[in-house]
């Protein structure tokens, strides 16, 4: 988080009670189960989970990172600035299939960006029930809006007032989300003011230690004495610490005097100032020991039975379930479960617990206990002891219940002994004695994945830019390179992560080169390699680019073709299990179909932006007495060509400007465009007037009947008078900037786009172009951003004329002393930064120079 470093660490405090605050209030406004907060990061293009309440972390790791321009609803809000409300697991999968592919479970989720004056922070997040009605989640959007207005203006104060960005690059905070009912435990609350020094404690905080109303308990001393006497130095630090911003990880694991445990947390309150002294600190104890009426009536189930809240931590086990997790119930109460019982962190159990945690529909699984050491010589077949898993979530609490095989209805069948056993696992009957299985997709998850983002993926730059994105975050790669075969030779595509210029000595090797990146293309085996002493071992004196570290080589073979080779390096020596061979093995398959196509696709688009170059002028007609530029963006969607033009044509004594957007993209758009740009300099030679141009043209398109339309603004200028008469179909506006700065959208009549009315009329407007004015003409690419309305963009465009031809004092003829090319340039510089831009842009400017003996 930035600032954790600098010496005054009110910021990040003061952010992180900000956040937490707001998610908390969020989730209680809008009957949600979870929330969180996405915050921009210090890398460009990176949003990093800054809070999440109501799940656990460990959990959710995957999407802890997330890239602006993946196909995901928090990028899409962050991006593109709006509301993003997905009622329902259905409604999820149609617009973001990856998405839904991770997490495909019933659940309902908004999505608010966090704007802050005109900077875009990061965005809300909100989980909630899953409902068929998408009018029922209206009323909450407009909350979430002002929840995330109130604090983007936070963090704009916030930022102003530290002088340096706000951006997280840490972990996430996790905490609970506000309670839905009484707690499920002994618990109690109390505040600590230390400018103060003096401690508050509620009733049920007094009875849980057995102090007394009229007893002292107002002092830090007072309060961990009675709290945990033991570990007293342990929570005074931990009060002090949160008081300067740091609050410690939560819960704090601390012992009564009679040894049990409890459970502390400490935070300090939503609010931005800080206080003399520092901040005041809020906590809770939580008493996790037995003792209720319920707990006595589950201490005697013989079936094991334990809690955990929102987090997974576990609040309560029975006896039956600490003998069958195999630990003692003081090491289970108040630890998380993962951590508790290490043989359940596993993908197929995590996955079942994710269903848990985000819909509300009991969960039945089979799980397996490795044996210890003292049972393994009576060990059965399928090496451990199973049992049936059944997960009831609530509102803060999942209550487990676990059974032993041998009060199953069946025994649990032998595992099939081939690769990614793991995912079958819980193909055993259920407790119940249906026939049905659960087996968990958690293993399918990341070709499922990697398979949708890669229908997207075009080029063989976007392919590798998915797996980047996909493939090595998955498996904790931190090094990707991307080899591609042509002449028998291999060459490299796409690299990230190793040292600069350490690969390339091996760009352009041959296949009969002794490396591991190509053998593992001629012999079509992936290679996989534990430890860089393993790979010296195998391909002695091979170059290094680390001294520790694992590396897997996968061949890229299409359909029996070979295409490449992929090198996935980690910084760590590492394991790979035989599930993991098998699912990266089958993702190389995947990637090689996509750099087949993108091949295909990049020789195709070659073909079209040939032909589109060709089509567009190499040279602007001119004249003595006028100035005209010409700009021109392809999209960076489809085919990368499109069907925007512009012309200067010489018409009579005077000049045709011309401007036009064919519909689509592609090789058909742009021969369209060919077509149209043909027949406006033919009626242009022939000196016709605006009107009959384009019905010609008009007339031309739907004679064609190509399947397409297009828009097109048509001026016939006199460069000696300044008199301009405008045609317009379907096109945005001309935009006018007069000498003395000011600048007016031209509000020209027009008729229907070309190609769709064979009678449609074309009215004529006439108006003034003075000396030192500057005429744009433009297409919709530049003006139009999804969710925006056109009217704002054509807004934006006109007070940017405006700013890049202004400078005070300079001759009104040369805006701001500025070239007109350097005016073009200006107005499409942002467009041109823009990764992810779907449409093509078109800018025509124009100007006319004074006459001769007049002062430039």
């Amino acid at each position: 988080m930035t600032g954790r470093a600098e010496h005054d660490t009110r910021t990040p405090a003061r952010l992180a009670a900000l956040l937490t605050g707001i998610t908390a209030e969020a989730i209680g406004a809008a009957d949600a189960f979870a929330g969180g907060v996405y915050l921009r990061s210090s890398t460009p293009g990176l949003l990093r989970l800054a809070v999440l309440s109501g799940l656990p972390g460990p959990l959710f790791r995957p999407w802890w990172r997330l890239h602006v321009d993946r196909r995901f609803p928090v990028a899409d809000a962050y991006r593109l600035g709006v509301q993003v409300v997905l009622p329902d697991a259905t409604e999820t999968m149609r617009r973001y299939p990856q998405f839904a592919a991770g997490l495909p479970f019933q659940f309902g989720s908004v999505y608010v960006p966090v704007v802050g004056g005109s900077t875009v922070y990061g965005v809300l997040t909100l989980l909630r029930p899953s409902t068929s009605d998408a009018t029922t989640v209206l009323p909450d959007r407009d909350r979430m809006a002002q929840l995330a207005e109130n604090l983007g203006t936070a963090l704009r104060s916030l930022e102003d007032g530290d002088g340096s960005p706000i951006a997280w690059d840490d972990e996430p905070l996790c905490v609970r989300p506000p309670a839905a009912g009484p707690p499920a435990a002994p618990i109690g609350r109390f505040s600590w003011n230390p400018a103060t020094d003096v401690v508050t404690a509620d009733n049920r905080l007094r009875a849980l230690l057995g102090v007394a109303p009229g007893e002292a308990a107002d002092t830090p001393q007072a309060l961990v004495d009675a709290v945990a006497a033991a570990d007293s130095h342990h929570i005074l630090a931990a009060l002090r610490e949160t008081a300067a911003g740091r609050p410690p990880p939560l819960p704090l694991h601390v012992h009564a005097v009679d040894g049990t445990l409890r459970l502390l947390e400490l935070w300090t309150p939503h609010d931005t100032s800080v206080p003399p002294g520092g901040h005041p600190v809020r906590g809770i104890v939580l008493d996790p020991a037995i003792g209720s009426a319920a707990d006595k009536a589950a201490d005697l189930l013989p079936e094991g039975v334990f809690c955990l809240d929102r987090l997974g931590l576990i609040v309560y086990a029975n006896p039956r379930a600490a003998e069958v997790l195999g630990r003692p119930r003081s090491e289970l109460v108040g630890r998380l479960l993962w951590e508790a019982v290490p043989w359940m962190d596993r993908p197929t159990y995590e996955d079942h617990l994710r269903e848990a945690l985000l819909s509300p529909h009991p969960v039945h699984c089979h799980v397996v206990r490795p044996l210890k050491d003292e049972e393994k010589p009576h060990a059965d077949p399928q090496g451990g002891d199973w049992f049936a898993l059944s997960v009831y979530p609530g509102p803060d609490i999942l209550t487990c219940k676990v059974i032993p095989a041998d009060r199953m209805a069946d025994p649990p069948p032998e595992p099939a002994p081939q690769p990614g056993a793991d995912a079958l696992a819980d193909d055993a009957p259920l407790a119940d004695g249906s026939s049905a299985a659960v087996t968990s997709m958690a293993p399918l998850y990341r070709p499922i994945i990697l398979a949708i983002a890669l229908t997207e993926a075009v080029t063989a730059h976007q392919v590798s830019a998915v797996v980047m994105q996909e493939l090595l975050p998955a498996f904790g790669g931190r090094r990707l390179a991307i080899y591609l075969l042509q002449d028998r030779h291999l060459y490299l595509a796409w690299e990230s992560g190793f040292p600069k210029g350490f690969l390339a000595p091996f760009d352009g090797v041959g296949l009969d080169t002794r490396l591991p990146g190509v053998e593992t293309l001629t012999t079509g085996r992936p290679l996989f390699f534990e430890s860089m002493h393993q790979l010296t071992a195998a391909y002695p004196g091979i170059p290094l680019d680390a001294t520790e570290g694992a590396r897997a080589f996968l061949p890229l073979i299409a359909s029996g073709r070979p295409v490449g080779s992929c090198i996935l390096g980690f910084d760590r020596p590492r394991d790979f299990s035989t599930e993991e061979r098998t699912v990266l093995t089958a993702l190389a398959g995947l990637i090689a179909h996509a750099m087949e196509k993108a091949h295909r696709y990049d020789t195709e688009a070659a073909l079209a932006r040939g032909l589109q170059q060709a089509l567009l002028p190499r040279r602007l007609s001119g004249h003595p007495r006028v100035e005209t530029v010409g700009r021109y963006l392809a999209g960076t969607q489809g085919m990368d060509v499109g069907g925007d033009w512009y012309d200067v044509v010489e018409s009579g004594d005077g000049l045709a400007l011309v401007i036009g957007d064919v519909q689509g993209h592609g090789v058909q758009a742009a021969a369209t465009m060919g077509q149209l740009r043909s027949a406006v300099r033919a009626f242009a030679l022939g000196d016709h007037p605006p009107d009959e141009v384009l019905s010609g043209t008009n007339r031309l398109l739907i004679d064609l009947d190509p399947g397409l339309f297009a828009s097109c603004c048509y001026i016939r200028l006199d460069p000696l008078t300044g008199l301009a008469q405008v045609a317009r179909a379907g096109h945005p506006p001309p935009i006018l900037r007069y000498p003395d700065g000011r600048t007016h959208v031209l509000d020209i009549p027009g008729g229907v786009v070309l190609g769709v009315d064979q009678h449609a009329q074309y009215p004529v407007t006439e108006l003034q172009l003075e000396h030192g004015a500057i005429l744009a003409l433009y297409t919709d690419g530049l003006v139009e951003r999804p969710g925006v309305d056109i009217d704002e963009g054509i807004t934006a465009l006109r007070v940017a004329l405006a700013r890049a031809g202004s400078s005070a004092g300079r001759p009104a003829g040369r805006p701001g002393g500025r070239s007109l090319a350097a005016v073009a340039d200006r107005l499409t510089a942002k467009a041109r930064h823009v990764a992810d831009r779907p449409d093509d842009i078109a800018l025509l400017l124009t100007a006319r120079r004074p006459s001769a003996g007049r002062r430039p």
